[in-house]
């Protein structure tokens, strides 16, 4: 299991992280025809920045944004994401499927070659709030490293039309931080004349153990002892916009907004969210 780990690890180095949140989704897209048994490669150019909400965290300027697919039958690997359909011709399609956690991309300094891309818990007591407000907020510098987590299990698409629902669920298999998270998402394929456009509306819920391992603190790293944060839904939105100038280029926007205030009480953060936008040229090889 750590050598898996370590292998995507490396792949995801190469290509880089920021991708995961900004690739396309080929498993699901309605309005592509993916062509089995090849490699799909892409590269984005232009300007961007991917923001850090923690202390001390710097935001990630992109520029180049690979994007790698492959297809067999039933095998795939999107991104980042390896996975293996279950029901590949159906509208209702059923991937098992792996991928690095993507909480990491916060607590990690990339050079940009190296780019790839709710509410609190009742159970969180007023006092435990106060004492967040009091106590001072803490850079990621001064904490233990955060590991890299693989994480597995199974994505459900609904293909109706232009509209995409999508449900996933997703458990740490490589015992670093032994949570899990799950989200629901709409997705919808539309052009306009030349221009395709694929806007996306969803939420994330993290477990209370994906949260206090990546967003909490050990007893160690904080005078106060240990702080806990609990689980949190996360909703997100994003918007994806092409207009091909030719079979091999298009111009590409990319806006993505993610919402950590439920996290709030974690003396990590400095912002309550996450913003990804990117405006360039996708050329596809």
């Amino acid at each position: 299991m750590k050598l898996i780990t370590y292998i995507l690890g490396i792949v995801s180095i190469s290509f880089g992280l920021v991708t995961a949140s900004f690739a396309q989704q080929s498993e699901v897209d309605p309005s592509q025809n993916i062509t089995t048994g090849q490699w799909h490669l892409s590269l984005n150019t232009g300007l961007g920045v991917m923001t850090n909400p923690l202390q001390g965290g710097d935001d990630l300027p992109l520029v180049l944004l690979p994007e790698v697919a492959y297809y067999a039958e039933q095998f795939f690997f999107d991104n980042g994401r390896i996975g293996y359909s279950l029901k590949p011709d159906s509208p209702h399609v059923f991937n098992l499927v792996a991928e690095l956690n993507p909480e990491t991309r916060f607590f990690v300094d990339w050079h940009p070659s190296n780019i790839f891309a709710l509410s609190t818990s009742n159970s969180l007591s007023f006092a435990q709030n106060e004492q967040s407000e009091q106590q001072p907020k803490i850079a990621i510098n001064e904490l233990d490293k955060r590991k890299w987590a693989l994480d597995a299990g199974l994505s459900y698409h609904y293909i109706h039309h232009q509209h995409v629902f999508s449900m996933q669920a997703l458990a740490d298999v490589s015992g670093v931080y032994e949570g899990w998270r799950t989200a629901l998402q709409w997705q919808m394929h539309r052009k306009l004349g030349e221009l395709q456009i694929k806007p996306s509306l969803g939420i994330w819920y993290k477990s209370a153990k994906l949260n206090d391992y990546f967003y909490g603190l050990a007893e160690k790293e904080s005078p106060y002892g240990a702080i806990a944060v609990g689980s949190s839904w996360q909703p997100y939105a994003k918007i994806d916009a092409r207009w091909p100038l030719s079979e091999a280029n298009s111009v590409r926007f990319h806006l993505a907004y993610y919402d950590y205030s439920a996290l709030d009480d974690s003396p990590l953060f400095e912002q309550t969210y996450s913003m990804t936008a990117f405006i360039g040229i996708d050329h596809i090889f």
